[in-house]
């Protein structure tokens, strides 16, 4: 039998039931789409995600110093790492056991009608604090180097610290007490993107903060451009203590790249089971349309056989129906599923990512599906002798 006989006798056991072939089709079509949804979303927010990834953690170094016979870290030290390519903004904190739970408040006066004492952590750091930890100021300004040469006893809270001690503005140039000591409120710091725990701080300049122990550099935050955290993670120990890097500890990102291919990963496991269902449903419509329609044709096998059709032609052409059958929906599905996607991207404003390989894919998996669908059926009609079929 030419192909070309067996693919219009095909085409025409097809089309003699269009309604019925086409939600026959229909299964197919869903079972695709839904792979193709699948996968393109997976790779477009597992994408999402690693640019979140990238914003918020990837640009984040911090250098921890731990505690040594002598500094291993000066406070003018970071001021090495900023020069450094691909840092944008570095700074230096100290923390101590003694600053963790220190009595603040913010005035002298004893009212028993109102809590003024509040139990926050109290630090020091470098003027270069806001912009490593993403923050701004929400009132008033950061104290800066002239402060810290001077000596000045000035302090800058966090926002919920201010909230805390009552402190609502900086026109009265507000004061609080730590233990008996006085220091100035020039700056409330808020907006934290990073190391949220400093709203709730009180923050102090180096040279106002020894006395509570913070005169030595503990960690050093470094905020570097995307991409460029590897490097910074691997320059900042030597330019920070010379011959001493071995000492730091260096807490660096995970690669982007192994947390964009583990989200997708995840995010594809997880929904690829829901488009393999609809697929092996589609498959059960195929083979069950197919079986019905060799039943409904028995007289019409029974006569090609005794006209000479061989098994292998009556097996084949059920089996090209089936087939045809899968393409189409394989087809259709993969344009159902990337206009889907587009229009998901289109409607959260994202890049769509989608493996080209896949819309190619998807019409010869639907054939595919096809194709063993109609075994059983094909190989039925293909068995029946032509007197039987014919009686």
């Amino acid at each position: 039998m030419h192909p070309r006989d067996l693919l219009n006798e095909a085409l025409a056991g097809l089309l003699a039931r269009p309604v019925r072939s086409a939600l026959t089709t229909l299964g197919t079509v869903l079972g695709i789409t839904t792979l193709v949804v699948t996968l393109g979303v997976a790779a477009t927010a597992g994408n999402q995600i690693v640019g979140r990834f990238d914003e918020l953690t990837a640009t984040s170094v911090t250098v921890e110093v731990p505690a040594h016979t002598f500094p291993l870290v000066e406070w003018a030290d970071v001021s090495r790492v900023t020069r450094l390519r691909g840092v944008v903004a570095a700074a230096a904190l100290a923390e101590s056991d003694l600053g963790a739970n220190l009595v603040v408040r913010s005035n002298d006066v004893v009212d028993p009608a109102r809590v003024t004492d509040q139990t926050l952590t109290v630090l020091s750091s470098s003027p270069g604090l806001p912009a490593a930890v993403r923050g701004r100021m929400v009132e008033g300004r950061y104290f800066d180097a002239g402060h810290v040469a001077r000596g000045d006893r000035v302090v800058v809270l966090g926002q919920q610290a201010a909230r805390l001690l009552g402190i609502t503005g900086l026109a009265r140039a507000p004061a609080v007490f730590i233990g008996t000591r006085a220091y100035t409120v020039i700056g409330v710091l808020g907006d934290l993107r990073r190391e949220k725990s400093l709203a709730s701080a009180v923050i102090l300049p180096p040279t106002a903060g020894r006395p509570y122990g913070l005169g030595t550099v503990t960690r050093v935050l470094v905020d570097t451009a995307l991409g460029a955290a590897d490097l910074i993670a691997r320059q900042a120990p030597a330019a920070l203590s010379p011959g001493n890097e071995a000492l730091l500890q260096v807490l660096s990102p995970p690669s982007p790249t192994r947390a964009r291919d583990a989200v997708q990963s995840d995010v594809n496991a997880l929904f690829l089971i829901l488009g393999l269902v609809s697929l092996v449903v589609g498959a059960v419509g195929i083979a069950n349309v197919t079986l019905v329609t060799v039943m409904e044709r028995v007289a019409e096998i029974g006569l090609r056989r005794a006209l000479g059709a061989a098994r292998r032609h009556i097996a084949g052409q059920f089996l090209v129906e089936s087939t045809l059958t899968g393409l189409i929906g394989g087809v259709l599905g993969a344009s159902v599923g990337i206009l889907v996607i587009v229009g998901v991207c289109a409607v959260k404003q994202w890049t769509p990512v989608l493996d080209v390989r896949l819309a190619f894919m998807a019409p010869a998996a639907g054939a595919v599906v096809g194709l063993l669908a109609g075994l059983y059926p094909a190989l039925r009609a293909a068995r029946m002798e032509p007197v039987n079929a014919l009686r």
